[in-house]
């Protein structure tokens, strides 16, 4: 399931089965080598952040410990109308471990709301995958997808705030990143617009694989001012 497809903020988005797939794109050896460990600024160290639901952070997934969760959600109905994950755990488990034993350019991540697991999160590098082709992609430009596990919190914002601390995550952290960007279906209204109240900005109708997105960014240069 490829990260350049569009994954969203308060109910999951639609995916593609398209080759075009981020874990398709071979770094050279040499590159893998050198820079693997910097390819996202550990994750894992980058702390929580505070939000009005309370305190968040970003812990990468851990197959052995998560993907009984992860798998649950991933059969959810709604969920797996977009995700195309359902079925056993082995179809989820495949997805997960197809970027942990990469070289490092996409993150899977468990989103914890005050202790509790409440998300699921990809961290990537935009610039290394094929969404870079079908945009004018900048170096460390990073991307995000979401999904909110459980019923009671989609419909009613929470996505924006876990957006927009995510985003501000990945700018604290990554100092060589200057923009967050997200490639949501367009015909899914809400999903734009719970982007635009994190603070993103729609930049750019996408013909991509499957689907006709919005390219949606949060600069860095813009955060003093949302």
């Amino acid at each position: 399931m490829p990260p350049a497809d569009a994954r969203t903020a308060d109910f999951p988005t639609d995916t593609d089965t398209d080759s075009e797939a981020t874990l398709e794109l071979r770094l050279p050896d040499e590159f893998v080598a050198r820079f693997t460990d910097d390819l996202l600024d550990r994750v894992e160290d980058w702390g929580p952040r505070a939000t009005p639901a309370g305190s968040f952070r970003l812990v990468p997934v851990a197959v052995e410990r998560d993907l009984p969760l992860i798998g649950r959600w991933m059969n959810d109905p709604m969920v797996a109308t977009f995700w195309e994950l359902a079925g056993t755990d082995g179809v989820t488990e495949a997805h997960l471990r197809a970027q942990l034993d990469g070289d490092g350019r996409s993150v899977p991540c468990l989103g914890v709301l005050e202790g509790t697991p409440m998300s699921y999160w990809e961290i990537y590098r935009a610039d290394l995958d094929p969404l870079a082709r079908h945009y004018p992609a900048r170096p460390h430009d990073t991307g995000v997808h979401l999904l909110l596990g459980g019923v009671p919190d989609r419909g009613r914002g929470l996505g924006s705030t876990l957006l927009r601390a995510v985003a501000d995550l990945v700018l604290d952290n990554r100092p060589s990143c200057a923009r967050v960007v997200a490639e949501p279906d367009l015909r899914n209204t809400p999903s734009v617009s719970a982007f635009l109240t994190a603070g993103f900005r729609f930049s750019a109708e996408l013909d991509l694989p499957g689907k006709r997105a919005a390219l949606m960014v949060r600069d860095r240069g813009a955060r003093d001012a949302l």
